[in-house]
C-alpha cells in the first residue's frame, strides 16, 4: 500500500498482524506499562516496523518514544511517521537531508461512523464528498478523514502545535492525489510561509492509505 503513496526517498515497513516477540527498550515498556494487551501489541508492532524501516537507512535500533501530543521522537537526522488501524501497522522514515516532513495514515476502508464527517469536514469538503463519483466503490468520507490525519502528521513536526480538522481544506482527486489548503498561519518552509500540502491516496478492499511527503528541493 505505501509504495503507491510515497516516493523512493521514503523507506517503510508494515505488518498485517501484531508481532508477539518484539523486544522493547525499558523506556518503551514504561510508556505502555499500564496499557491493555491490545494496546501493548499495537505499540510494539508499529515500532518493529519503524526499526525495520530505519535499518534500511543504516540506523541502529533506538527507543522510539512518544513526545509532545504523542508524536514519535525520531533519531537525529530522520523524519518519519507511524500509523495503525485494525489489521494494519506501518511506519515510514526518510533522511532529513532529503525530506522536510512526512505524514502517513491508514484507515479501514469503510464509511465513517455517523456524525464523524460533519464534525471534521468544512462545508466545501462536504460538498466535494457528495459530488465525488460513487461508481468506484470508494468511501470518500474515509479518504477525507485519512488525508486530514496525514496533514496533521506532516504539519506538527514543522509547526510544533495542534492543527484542528477544520483548519485545512482537503480537495481529493479521484485519480489518487489530494491537496490541503491551510487556514492558519504556518511556519516558514523553504523560505516561504507554509500554506498547503500535496498528498497521495490509495484504497483497496480493506484499507485506505494516505501520505504527504515534502521533499527538499535540489
Amino acid at each position: 500500500m505505501l509504495d503507491r503513496v510515497v516516493p523512493p526517498s521514503v523507506r517503510w515497513a508494515h505488518a498485517f498482524e501484531d508481532c508477539l516477540d518484539v523486544e522493547l527498550s525499558p523506556q518503551e515498556r514504561a510508556v505502555v506499562a499500564g496499557a491493555g494487551a491490545r494496546r501493548k501489541a499495537e505499540f510494539a508492532t508499529v515500532r518493529a516496523c519503524a526499526r525495520d524501516a530505519l535499518a534500511t537507512l543504516g540506523c541502529a535500533p533506538v527507543p522510539l518514544l512518544p513526545g509532545e501530543y504523542g508524536a514519535p521522537q525520531w533519531p537525529d537526522g530522520i523524519v518519519g511517521s507511524m500509523t495503525h488501524c485494525t489489521g494494519y501497522r506501518a511506519a515510514a522514515v526518510a533522511s532529513a537531508a532529503d525530506v522536510a516532513t512526512l505524514g502517513i495514515d491508514a484507515e479501514p476502508h469503510e464509511a465513517l461512523p455517523e456524525r464523524v464527517l460533519g464534525a471534521i469536514a468544512r462545508a466545501e469538503e462536504l460538498a466535494m464528498v457528495a459530488a465525488l463519483p460513487t461508481t468506484e466503490g470508494i468511501a470518500w468520507d474515509r479518504v477525507l478523514f485519512s488525508a486530514k490525519e496525514a496533514v496533521y502528521k506532516a504539519w506538527f513536526p514543522l509547526a510544533r502545535r495542534w492543527l484542528h480538522f477544520r483548519e485545512a481544506t482537503v480537495t481529493i482527486a479521484p485519480e489518487g492525489t489530494f491537496t490541503a489548503r491551510l487556514h492558519t498561519s504556518g511556519p516558514e518552509l523553504f523560505g516561504r510561509p507554509l500554506t498547503s500540502f500535496d498528498g497521495r491516496w490509495t484504497a483497496d478492499e480493506s484499507l485506505v492509505t494516505t501520505a504527504i511527503t515534502v521533499e527538499r528541493r535540489a
